[in-house]
């Protein structure tokens, strides 16, 4: 029982999983201060507030609905949703899009006879299957 789970734990997909969890709550934690040190003060600045809406709220019965919390909590996923979209998903597309542009195609080197549908060199002239004469090769 015990060496299933350490065959479990060495695998390397779950160790991938944990280095992904530490490494993404640590990155949480950045954006976290990002937002809160620098984007919910310009918020502060064009609403002219402070920026955060926790003394938001409503009676209704006697009963009180703290709905600034709810509104503060969604401000700043939102946020946090976008700098991480802007400054990490955006540059690594961008990387991956440049690499997959370099790979050039290579040249064929067969095509298809248009009466057997048989690969044939591409310098072929005639069919080695049918022996149907093919178009020659545009320049």
């Amino acid at each position: 029982m015990l060496s299933g789970f350490k065959q479990f734990i060495l695998r390397g997909n779950v160790i991938d999983l944990a280095v992904g969890v530490v490494i993404g709550a640590a990155f949480g934690g950045v954006v976290t201060a990002f937002v809160k040190g620098f984007i919910t003060p310009l918020i502060a600045l064009v609403v002219g507030k402070r920026g955060d809406f926790t003394a938001l709220s409503y009676t209704i019965r006697g009963v009180l609905f703290p709905i600034g919390d709810f509104i503060t909590a969604l401000v700043s996923f939102v946020l946090v949703a976008g700098v991480i979209y802007f400054f990490l998903v955006t540059p690594v597309n961008a990387l991956i899009a440049r690499a997959r542009r370099a790979e050039v195609p290579a040249d064929p080197t067969t095509k298809k006879c248009p009466e057997c549908l048989s690969e044939v060199p591409i310098d072929a002239r005639r069919c080695r299957y049918c022996t149907q004469p093919l178009m020659a090769k545009a320049a």
